[in-house]
């Protein structure tokens, strides 16, 4: 069974969680969002924190078909990126302290993005990936947010998968856009087998 640990810090945002998650517990869960998963190893869902960065990254270099990008996943833009959204990533973490999944999540107010979705190869198919899942969707919850979006390569094989098989919705209906305004920032992507 997955522990989930939101409590981080003492802060105010941790505090007001809480209160909100104590409020939670007592009404009937939303049916979209990953309440209790059985999970077949002793992990522990929380909050990423600013320390967990090379832990974090060095899994992101295993996963097979995933886009690292030179500037925004430095450990800069990473711990930026954290520091806007306190609450909202994940990682799951072994008793022993192994980080063996994450999710970058984050919000503009409005809606939100999943970012590097993973769990380490030997450690998937076990619900790790859908706890750490319902935790962010719990914490966006808790925010008002009402939509999330992400991106999966279409050579990401094992994500596109995943994302199906818990029900996420593949749009067909839009046209994805973008302007990159770093040429910098260079797109490297994982290759060969996962470890």
């Amino acid at each position: 069974m997955a522990k989930i640990d939101h409590d981080t810090t003492d802060t105010a945002p941790v505090q007001a969680m809480k209160a909100i998650q104590a409020i939670k517990a007592q009404a009937i869960p939303t049916q979209a969002i990953p309440e209790k998963v059985p999970v077949a190893v002793d992990v522990t869902v929380r909050a990423m924190a600013e320390e967990d960065y090379e832990a974090v990254h060095e899994l992101w270099m295993t996963i097979s078909g995933f886009g690292i990008r030179s500037i925004d996943d430095s450990k800069e833009d990473v711990l930026r990126f954290i520091r806007r959204n306190p609450l909202t990533s994940a990682v799951a973490v072994l008793p022993d302290g192994r980080i063996i999944g994450s999710i970058l999540c984050g919000n503009d107010g409005r809606q939100a993005s999943f970012y590097h979705v993973c769990v380490a190869r030997p450690y998937r198919r076990q619900g790790i990936g859908t706890a750490m899942v319902g935790y962010c969707m719990r914490a966006l919850d808790a925010e008002k947010i009402n939509k999330i979006t992400l991106i999966a390569f279409t050579r990401n094989d094992g994500g596109n998968a995943f994302w199906k098989q818990i029900g996420w919705t593949k749009r067909e209906d839009l046209n994805y856009y973008e302007f990159v305004l770093n040429k910098e920032n260079i797109t490297q992507f994982i290759e060969g087998s996962e470890a």
